[in-house]
């Protein structure tokens, strides 16, 4: 069956999304999400596109970007090619990263345009990861309340007011106003499990301690590791924490 032909913005906005694939993690740590803000910085400046806000979760991020000299499709092709290679060679994987192509959505009004970039930063609220959008790092809210690197935040906030001060004012507390809007989401969402959790699961369904999964013979820990990275909810990071077995040895699975 043919893929459905993207839906084209009028404003060359687009709100996207890109997760990972079977749902995994597409960053371990803030190396890797500083790497794919280090890589949208880069192309910025050879493609010519504009940013308004980002998001970078566990295992999938969201931007709001408008097309500048290129189409959409070579822009996400620049900065994702750019990061899987990069994300390769530090875990020693090969292979995809993302799951199938980026989802994306068009933005054409004001209104949207400003709810997509509420949404996008209460991420990490809704995820229950923070308590506040500005408790969050890797997000573009602090970049509208103190200094913007990657964002363009001059004409975000002229929509709220042409006094600079009046429109922080007026953009955190549209900001920080709960958003029920249902904007473009990650599909399947997975509850995460909790380290305890894990722990207590891994003791039941294989019969050992989450710590000793590490001496057990070759096959046999190969084997339960890779029936706990098929497990819902559980992450590559979570599982080495628990176990003691490094990232790098449980991505060469």
């Amino acid at each position: 069956m043919p893929r459905k032909a993207r839906e084209k913005s009028q404003t060359g906005i687009y709100h996207i999304i890109l997760r990972g694939i079977n749902r995994q993690n597409i960053f371990e740590d803030d190396e890797d999400k500083d790497r794919l803000l280090q890589t949208l910085l880069r192309y910025r400046e050879q493609c010519k596109y504009t940013i308004y806000a980002y998001c970078f979760m566990d295992n999938h991020f969201h931007l709001l970007l408008k097309e500048g000299q290129e189409p959409l499709e070579q822009i996400m092709r620049r900065i994702n090619g750019s990061y899987v290679y990069w994300y390769n060679y530090k875990y020693e994987r090969i292979g995809n990263l993302f799951q199938d192509r980026f989802k994306s959505e068009p933005v054409e009004t004001d209104a949207y345009f400003l709810t997509v970039i509420r949404y996008i930063h209460q991420n990490s609220v809704k995820a229950g990861i923070t308590k506040s959008t500005r408790e969050y790092r890797w997000s573009s809210y602090n970049e509208y309340v103190g200094e913007g690197k990657l964002i363009d935040k001059d004409y975000v906030l002229k929509i709220f007011d042409e006094d600079y001060n009046v429109a922080i004012e007026k953009f955190i507390r549209f900001n920080n106003q709960w958003n029920d809007y249902e904007c473009l989401e990650v599909e399947d969402k997975k509850k995460r499990l909790s380290d305890t959790e894990l722990i207590e699961m891994i003791k039941k369904q294989f019969e050992v301690e989450a710590v000793k999964i590490q001496n057990k013979p070759k096959e046999e820990k190969e084997k339960i590791l890779k029936k706990l990275l098929e497990t819902e909810g559980v992450s590559t990071r979570q599982l080495s924490r628990v176990t003691g077995i490094s990232v790098n040895s449980i991505w060469k699975l």
